[in-house]
């Protein structure tokens, strides 16, 4: 009869990330370097390159060990499915070092199997809705926000301090259109835009030139 091997799984959702507390946590329990598979990316799926390579040194009887259950994947239904198919199709144990009872290598009678089962259930659920509460808060605080004057995103660009100046030279032709935007650092059709909201004549001709029969300022 071949031996159980044993094999740690841990992963990162962004790159610039680390993975010490997970490392530790793996050598607190006795896993070589060797059998580690770690993989820095989002869990929205399960097409990791890591991952991938750990499913197919996995044999029935192995024991995968995972820090907590969200390592393998965030979504509710994607942790069960996976749950499911190393446990049930693959034969494959698995350990979750943050809860106890989530241990299938352990009370393998109809009794253990339930309570471990449920467990699954209530803790991916508990995850997901983490998760769901985590992005609420972060919508209903960027309404509060924007209700006390804070602005998201880019700055929006406002024309220079000189900018009678460069309109006045822009006028008699000493420069294109386009010479006059890259003086204001906008895009044309910004420029045009500014220049009407601050009362300024614009009319484009094809030369994008204003016409004489713009008022002046």
């Amino acid at each position: 009869m071949s031996t159980r091997k044993v094999y740690g799984y841990l992963r990162v959702s962004a790159k610039d990330q680390n993975l010490d507390r997970q490392l530790a946590a793996m050598g607190e329990a006795g896993i070589s370097s060797r059998q580690l598979y770690m993989d820095r990316q989002s869990g929205k799926d399960f097409d990791r390159p890591a991952y991938c390579r750990l499913l197919k040194r996995l044999n029935p009887g192995d024991l995968l060990v995972i820090k907590s259950i969200d390592r393998l994947g965030r979504n509710y239904d994607e942790i069960i499915e996976q749950w499911r198919i190393l446990t049930k199709e693959r034969g494959v144990d698995i350990q979750v070092l943050d809860m106890p009872l989530l241990d299938t290598s352990h009370a393998k009678d109809l009794l253990g199997t339930f309570i471990a089962d449920l467990t699954l259930q209530v803790l991916s659920y508990c995850a997901h809705a983490e998760r769901d509460n985590t992005r609420q808060r972060q919508r209903e605080g960027i309404v509060l926000a924007k209700a006390r004057g804070v602005r998201f995103g880019r700055p929006k660009k406002e024309l220079p301090e000189n900018i009678d100046e460069l309109y006045s030279a822009w006028r008699r032709g000493e420069m294109t259109s386009e010479e006059f935007a890259v003086q204001c650092d906008m895009a044309l059709g910004v420029l045009y835009r500014k220049l009407k909201e601050r009362g300024f004549c614009v009319q484009d001709s094809p030369k994008h030139r204003p016409s004489s029969a713009c008022c002046p300022k």
